[in-house]
């Protein structure tokens, strides 16, 4: 077998700068490192114009670069745990029961873990702007991949008017005398003045906030623990040993398959934003060596948070809790959270106020991803013709100018909640972003698919790929079969909700909105690119491809080999 050198495309196989996507460059210094200390962090005028190319000369459309890998650690291990988790499990537990709760995220789990991995693999060999929604373009039909970003892009600018209404709803926990809409205005200030730090702002709220949000969670595991055993205040539900009762009654499923069925939605809910770890790749320093470590971190959050948190969920709240039932209402209510009621029904005072801070900051962190996801998304759709030229603009400081203001344009909608006829309006807004992101996750897998299948085919080999999916091209056959498993269930509740044999249309669009839209989006994308499904043989592996220190890569798998298979058992998943 040939090595990767004797083949000659290790460490030649980046073409000259100009052939490059937009987006991707290798410089170690950047024209951004070249400026003021004002200027970089966005605070004078002078960083709001164009950014210059890397000779000082012209202009780029290059987006910064100085996310960490701590920063990427935090967003992949805790960047998009929200209300998805915290709040909208209560509904879900309602709905389904403790047992299609357990289940049902855990193959969202699966599927995520595998589909992480494959963007992982993606991103180390091509970091370029736009992630995932450039390599549908690339690897399956760009027609589609234009699909795909405006998805993406629509999907967030919905879900920043939803998080905003959220956290003026969460912060009425404490009083309800002051209106949402103050408080809409205080987070959407709090939101832009994150913004005009760029990048590092974003990186260093996520980091901040993710530290709090699995700190918080890990002390609700180590409580609930307790709780199950009876350790709980006397007087208190959890003053004696309960274990599994509330599995046996009310019982460990609620409303049969329906019930079972309706959790898959709340569960990618809770899951997405998993995928930003990928379009972040782009805006780290070096990408090649932090985001393999930061993908192996989604294991952590998936085992340790979401399911075993879950799980106590489950085992210290009924699913016929009056106050879950009344989770359904529209907006994501801290009173509806089982996190919450945990606390109530504890006697833990102060506990509940605690779990209530936790979820405003998860809520606040998912707004401020929001811009950063869709900003990020819209500026690869200008750079590559699938949005006007003006949003491929980035400025000095490295912020993609007006995508971000188009995306902070959306956010307005919020105050129209404050209208008697504005929980109509949220529920089109949640319609919309519900399952968008199966459709971002299924591109993902069917990309790594493709462009294995086209690796192969080109006559390249497994070891010219420094990291590879542990799950490899099966692994996202999986990812992608679960996707479609989840859209089809989805699809039955659509029609057939619980509690009626047969929805309205009206009904049945607020459950399955996002494909019609995706669609539209395909069929658009069709119209105006004149392009359609790429044979294997027209896919470009080659064309800005990462150069790899091959040395260290080498060196690293050697070192990997020797070791006892225990131990690289635990470098290959965790490290």
């Amino acid at each position: 077998m040939s090595s990767p050198e004797e083949k000659g495309q290790v460490g030649t196989v980046t073409p000259p700068e100009k052939d490059l996507p937009p987006g991707f460059t290798d410089d170690a210094e950047t024209s951004r490192d070249r400026e003021d200390f004002r200027t970089r962090n966005g605070l004078n005028l002078r960083s709001f114009q164009r950014r210059d190319d890397e000779k000082g000369i012209g202009s780029s459309s290059e987006l910064d670069r100085t996310m960490k890998s701590r920063h990427l650690h935090m967003i992949a291990i805790g960047g998009s745990i929200g209300a998805g988790f915290f709040v909208g499990s209560g509904g879900a537990l309602a709905t389904g029961g403790p047992a299609s709760l357990l289940i049902d995220f855990a193959i969202i789990g699966i599927m995520m873990f595998n589909t992480v991995y494959a963007l992982g693999e993606l991103a180390v060999m091509f970091p370029v702007s736009g992630g995932f929604y450039t390599y549908s373009t690339r690897f399956i039909d760009p027609s589609w991949g234009f699909a795909m970003g405006w998805n993406y892009v629509m999907q967030w600018a919905v879900v920043l008017p939803l998080e905003l209404t959220v956290c003026g709803v969460t912060v009425q926990y404490w009083n309800k005398d002051i209106s949402v809409g103050v408080w809409i205005t205080v987070f959407l200030v709090f939101i832009l003045i994150i913004n005009i730090f760029g990048t590092l702002g974003y990186a260093e709220e996520e980091f901040w906030s993710s530290v709090l949000k699995l700190g918080a969670t890990v002390v609700f595991l180590i409580i609930a623990f307790v709780l199950v055993l009876g350790g709980g205040p006397e007087g208190s539900r959890y003053d004696s040993y309960t274990g599994a009762k509330l599995w046996y009654d009310p019982g460990a499923f609620a409303n049969g398959f329906k019930g079972f069925c309706s959790v898959f939605v709340t569960a990618a809910f809770s899951f997405s934003g998993t995928e930003l770890v990928g379009l972040a790749a782009a805006e780290a320093r070096n990408p090649v060596k932090s985001l393999p470590g930061a993908i192996k971190q989604v294991f952590w959050r998936i085992t340790l948070f979401y399911i075993l948190g879950l799980f106590f969920v489950g085992l210290l709240v009924p699913h016929d809790d009056p106050r879950l039932l009344n989770s359904g209402s529209g907006y994501a209510d801290a009173n509806t959270s089982p996190f919450v009621l945990v606390g109530k029904y504890a006697n833990l005072k102060g506990f509940d106020s605690f779990m209530n801070v936790i979820i405003l900051v998860s809520v606040v962190s998912i707004g401020v991803s929001a811009v950063y996801g869709g900003s990020r998304t819209l500026t690869a759709l200008g750079q590559q013709g699938y949005a006007p030229k003006i949003f491929s603009y980035v400025d000095k400081s490295g912020r993609p100018l007006y995508s971000v203001l188009f995306i902070l344009m959306w956010s307005p909608i919020a105050y129209v909640n404050l209208n008697t006829k504005g929980p109509v309006v949220f529920d089109w807004l949640l319609a919309l972003s519900g399952l968008a992101t199966l459709f971002t996750w299924g591109s993902i897998c069917l990309a790594h698919i493709r462009f294995r299948k086209a690796w192969a085919l080109q006559g390249h080999t497994l070891d010219e790929i420094p990291f590879k999916a542990i799950g490899g091209v099966y692994g996202s056959y999986l990812g992608f079969a679960l996707c479609v498993l989840v859209l089809i269930a989805q699809l039955y509740v659509a029609i057939s909700p619980v509690g009626a044999d047969l929805n309205t249309a009206e009904g049945f669009f607020k459950s399955y909105l996002a494909l019609p839209v995706v669609i539209a989006f395909w069929i658009g994308g069709f119209i105006w690119k004149r392009t359609g499904w790429l044979n294997v043989s027209q896919i470009d592996v080659d064309t800005g491809r990462r150069e790899l220190p091959w040395d260290e890569i080498n060196e690293y798998r050697a070192s990997l080999a020797a070791m006892p298979a225990w131990k690289r058992i635990v470098h290959t998943v965790f490290i």
